[in-house]
């Protein structure tokens, strides 16, 4: 397997738009790295630049340390896997598995024995000799992950592979995935726009909006600390609560407030203004029920969202655009539509972002 570097590397379409930015990366050797963002983030044409599908408009491209810049797709030596499984309906899945190869002059012993190998490793031995059209979709999926496998090539591109699996077949291929990626310890660039299988899946997450990579960091890292809004609302579900607040200094003590909330802060890494406006981040996972007495602010339930083991409500507490919070509670959790409730923010989980810019800021409450 082989570590991929971009470097500087942008990409005009000659409509004038812009789909990458300046972009820089590196990806180890036997990285698992996923590229999250929402449509038109330029994520899939990542996938494409590193593949040789598109040619960038400025940067270069290396693989294994050889500029591939101006190499075409033949001879980078990856295996790209796409949303569609592009299997040869008349062929059996052995024949799928062991065409790229006989078209390679690869010998026959060694044919049958990378077939075996990955047929026994993706639990599809049973299927060698059935076609594509006596598969289900997760069978589909596996047998196109293992056209790619059985080629060894230097790295796996993944564009969003099981976006056409039902829930609980994606959730299931998904971990066979992640086995896979332990056994195999091969490169690998996941595109996805499901930001629980990037959690699931990365050691690494990309996430990216208008061409640019917003925050790279382990899953955990994204979660805990969010470079920025974007992330915080993109990373985590549901998304994060943002409220619009103001600094405040009364009696000596800095905090955050808005009508009916005020939260005290302890340290502020860097500079603030007096009255200048400051957003507050709350996960729903992290806003609790609380009595009056201890509440930081109350609220009349307006939707109740039952989820299985959990409920999401959403709750107003003032008549503000971004006054609705979204908390997460026990399915047995006795509240009601129109009910009254107080709530408390966990002080140790709340983010803080300057505004309007939306960047992470240094304060601990």
């Amino acid at each position: 397997m082989a570590p991929i570097t971009l470097e500087h590397v942008t990409k005009v379409f000659v409509n004038g738009h812009i789909a990458v930015r300046d972009l820089t990366l590196e990806i180890a050797d036997g990285e698992l790295l996923v590229l999250v963002g929402p449509s038109g983030s330029g994520k899939s044409t990542v996938l494409r630049l590193i593949a040789g599908l598109e040619s960038p408009t400025a940067g270069r491209i290396r693989i294994d340390g050889q500029d591939v810049t101006a190499v075409p797709p033949q001879g980078r030596d990856l295996a790209m896997v796409f949303q569609t499984y592009a299997l040869y309906p008349h062929k059996t899945v052995r024949e799928n598995l062991s065409f790229a190869l006989s078209v390679r002059h690869v010998g026959v012993a060694e044919v049958r024995e990378r077939v075996g190998r990955t047929a026994a490793a993706l639990g599809i031995e049973e299927l060698l000799d059935r076609k594509p059209a006596q598969l289900s979709g997760g069978q589909r999926q596996r047998v196109a992950l293992g056209r790619a496998i059985v080629r060894e090539p230097k790295a796996f591109l993944l564009d969003e592979p099981l976006s056409n699996l039902d829930p609980l077949r994606r959730g299931e291929t998904r971990a066979e995935l992640a086995v896979l990626h332990r056994r195999l310890r091969a490169t690998m660039v996941y595109v996805t726009h499901d930001q629980e299988e990037a959690m699931t899946l990365g050691g690494r997450v990309a996430v990216m909006r208008d061409g640019s990579i917003e925050q790279l960091a382990p899953p955990m890292d994204l979660y805990r600390r969010p470079a920025n809004v974007f992330v915080g609302r993109f990373v985590g579900s549901p998304g994060m609560n943002v409220l619009g607040c103001t600094w405040r200094r009364d009696d000596g003590r800095v905090h955050v407030v808005r009508p009916g909330l005020s939260i005290e802060v302890s340290r502020i890494d860097g500079s603030y203004t007096e009255g200048a406006t400051v957003l507050l981040g709350a996960r729903p996972q992290d806003v609790e029920l609380a009595p009056a007495g201890a509440a930081d602010a109350t609220g009349r339930v307006e939707i109740l969202e039952l989820l299985g083991a959990t409920t999401l409500a959403h709750v107003r507490i003032d008549d503000l655009p971004d006054g609705l919070l979204r908390i997460v509670v026990a399915s047995d959790t006795q509240i009601a539509v129109d009910q009254q409730i107080g709530l408390r923010l966990r002080r140790d989980t709340l983010h803080f972002f300057t505004d309007p810019a939306g960047v992470r800021l240094g304060v601990v409450p």
